[in-house]
């Protein structure tokens, strides 16, 4: 412990002596992005950088008189990784802030570094409540797993679902959906049968879905990260749930807009809870999700929306602050309300976490495509993990 504090004290007086007389100065204001472009979760990583490029494609690289220059790293969802490049980022790069992290894990490896060298960190994916509480210059352009947990949790009681089983990824946002939708259920009356896991990497789900079917719940409500939903819905039919009477109901990650169509006509009517459709109807997302196609053939998803937002925020804020970082570039952030592909967002002051309609979907296919349609939302929703 004492050499970790040790370094990260040192780090910090790197970071100061080296910015202290150059930031006026400088005619470049330099964004560090750290994102899994390789491995298991490296959709998540291809969905947030082109909607970053899109963002400045749409609105250029100029804010505050400054030129944004843009480092996209790659860490593959290593946490040891993602520290060693963001102290690069930091020390050597300059950087203003922080963005990415395409997992809890690796959001709070750095979690640290920022609070130390005093650089904003915006967390455009991972989405475990307590992110925003590991550091004061988090903030969170993504979603939070209570927000999506207790959204699914609500509709379930209201419609007829009493006995449920879980099944989540066995990390950080996997106990955040487990204990908010179980907690919910439980007050309103439902009761659980059972809390599955599976390992976050290279999870095979055929055990655990005989247990589910062996208990014969109402429903089983799932959590699965960007990148597993395909495989899962693939043995949620080869083990004949679909069949048995057992609903599947689900946070928008296992239906992925980016892997939707290829899950096939078993994801139909599945219902699950989500802050950011491809299909919301507004005609804000409608020009999103044409241009996004027109520049990159395929879908965006959550993590490109929250990619998108996470760079408004940041250019935002430096035109707030005149191109500085620091504790002026925090102060940009915090409070800022606007229109997203999403519906309107808000980054609370107080938690620097995201506030936002959840919306309750159902899996149709319209046009010969599989779509997540909205039909309900619970409105301005905070993150239940903060109150």
């Amino acid at each position: 412990m004492y050499h970790r504090r040790h370094h990260l004290a040192m780090l910090a007086a790197a970071v100061l002596a080296g910015t202290a007389g150059t930031a006026a100065a400088q005619e470049t204001v330099k964004i560090g992005v750290i994102l899994p472009m390789t491995g298991q979760q490296a959709s998540t990583g291809r969905q947030i950088d082109a909607a970053i490029k899109l963002w400045v494609a749409r609105n250029g690289n100029k804010v505050a008189g400054k030129t944004v220059e843009i480092l996209v790293k790659d860490d593959q969802s290593i946490p040891d990784q993602t520290r060693r490049l963001a102290q690069e980022l930091v020390v050597q790069d300059k950087v203003v802030a922080l963005a990415g992290f395409g997992i809890t894990p690796s959001a709070m490896a750095v979690a640290p570094i920022a609070t130390q060298s005093k650089t904003p960190m915006v967390v455009m994916a991972a989405a475990t409540s307590a992110i925003t509480g590991a550091s004061p210059y988090v903030v969170r352009t993504s979603f939070t797993l209570p927000q999506a947990a207790v959204g699914m949790a609500e509709w379930a009681n209201k419609n007829g679902i009493k006995k449920t089983v879980t099944l989540v990824a066995d990390y950080g946002p996997g106990f955040d959906a487990e204990k908010f939708f179980a907690d919910r259920v439980t007050l309103n009356g439902g009761q659980v049968l059972d809390k599955l896991r599976t390992p976050l990497r290279a999870p095979d789900f055929a055990p655990v879905l005989q247990k589910v079917r062996d208990a014969k719940p109402d429903a089983l409500f799932v959590f699965l990260p960007s990148g597993q939903g395909a495989a899962f819905m693939k043995q949620f039919a080869e083990r004949g749930l679909d069949k048995a009477g057992i609903r599947l109901i689900a946070t928008g990650d296992v239906t992925d807009d980016d892997q939707l169509n290829a899950m096939g006509d078993v994801a139909l009517g599945v219902v699950n809870a989500h802050h950011y459709s491809a299909a919301h109807p507004s005609a804000l997302n409608k020009k999103f999700v044409a241009d996004f196609e027109a520049a990159n053939k395929f879908r965006p998803n959550f993590m490109a929306v929250g990619g998108y937002d996470g760079m408004r925020v940041i250019y935002k804020a430096l035109e707030a602050s005149k191109g500085a970082g620091g504790d002026a570039l925090l102060a940009g952030m915090k409070g800022q309300i606007f229109e997203s592909p999403r519906g309107q967002v808000l980054i609370d002051a107080q938690t620097r976490d995201v506030v936002h309609d959840m919306y309750i979907r159902k899996v149709e296919k319209k046009d010969g495509q599989l779509w997540n349609i909205e039909f309900d939302a619970i409105k301005a929703m905070k993150d239940p993990g903060k109150s």
